[in-house]
């Protein structure tokens, strides 16, 4: 999105911003899920797209182990059918299972999965890391998650 449409549409609404405040808060967000293009004149969600979008990313080569922090509610069917993006357009996966956890506590009590990902990469499996560092892939199968 062009970050002036963006601001004359904050400040449309009522909620004038400049541009070194947008600025703060892309700097400042915990979770780095926005960034400015080179120019610095659009900004774009780091992940978690849900309309078609090339990021640009390449395959990369996954840590051992990665996580997935959900909730106890669908347990069951994640550890059933696996881990499927639903709305998005890849699953995100943690480097840490401290972070997985956070992101399973926005939904209810939380749970971990841990996640093989290096038998899956040896599988073919192909993954991508953001430059926030969430690692995304297509779909991640029943018998590459262990419960934590």
């Amino acid at each position: 999105m062009a970050v002036r449409d963006l601001l004359d549409a904050c400040a449309a609404h009522n909620f004038p911003i400049t541009k070194e405040e947008l600025g703060e808060v892309v700097a400042r967000n915990d979770k780095r899920r926005f960034g400015f293009d080179e120019t610095g004149e659009r900004l774009r969600a780091n992940q978690g797209h849900s309309v078609p979008i090339d990021l640009g990313l390449v395959p990369a080569t996954p840590p051992a182990v990665l996580f997935h922090g959900t909730n106890v509610a669908v347990l069951k069917r994640i550890l059933d059918e696996g881990l499927r993006p639903m709305n998005r357009h890849h699953v995100h996966l943690s480097t840490t299972a401290e972070s997985a956890r956070k992101v399973g506590a926005r939904r209810g009590r939380p749970v971990v999965l841990a996640v093989d990902s290096q038998l899956m990469a040896s599988e073919g499996i192909t993954f991508y890391v953001t430059e926030n560092e969430v690692w995304l892939t297509a779909t991640v199968a029943p018998r590459f998650l262990r419960l934590l």
